[in-house]
């Protein structure tokens, strides 16, 4: 079931926000995501419009929209692969006619599930917080 974040959603958030980019981006110092969790708690998931994917009373997934853009999608490593993702997607997707997200270049996988949901790069760039690259991409109706 796909709700909207509630406080006590907080830490099974981070948990998964936190696995899921040390899993994803294996490019990248684990440190780096430790390090971005108060920013995460504070400023991030407050600031944004976040819905979560629930099964059997536990948070699995999320999905946090900022304006146009999606700021964060991840879904738990143990339940990837089983649809969460694309069910917040398309979530997400019916509150917006059009959204953007920046995704590492080297992160093959989310790059194709992104392009498989209908988004598609608009340009490259170096994100300066790492020094990876990342891709602009965009879905439009």
């Amino acid at each position: 079931m796909i709700r909207d974040f509630r406080n006590p959603d907080i830490d099974p958030v981070l948990d998964i926000w936190l696995r899921a980019s040390i899993q994803a981006h294996h490019f990248i110092d684990p440190q780096f995501w430790r390090d971005q969790l108060d920013t995460m708690r504070e400023v991030c998931l407050p600031g944004a419009m976040t819905r979560v994917f629930e099964t059997d009373g536990v948070v699995v997934g999320f999905c946090s929209v900022y304006g146009d853009t999606v700021a964060a999608l991840f879904v738990s490593p143990e339940c990837q692969g089983a649809g969460v993702g694309t069910q917040l997607l398309t979530d997400a997707k019916t509150y917006k006619s059009a959204l953007e997200l920046a995704v590492y270049s080297a992160n093959v996988p989310s790059i194709r599930f992104y392009e498989n949901q209908g988004f598609e790069t608009l340009n490259e760039h170096l994100d300066e917080h790492t020094g990876h690259l990342e891709r602009l991409m965009r879905w439009v109706i």
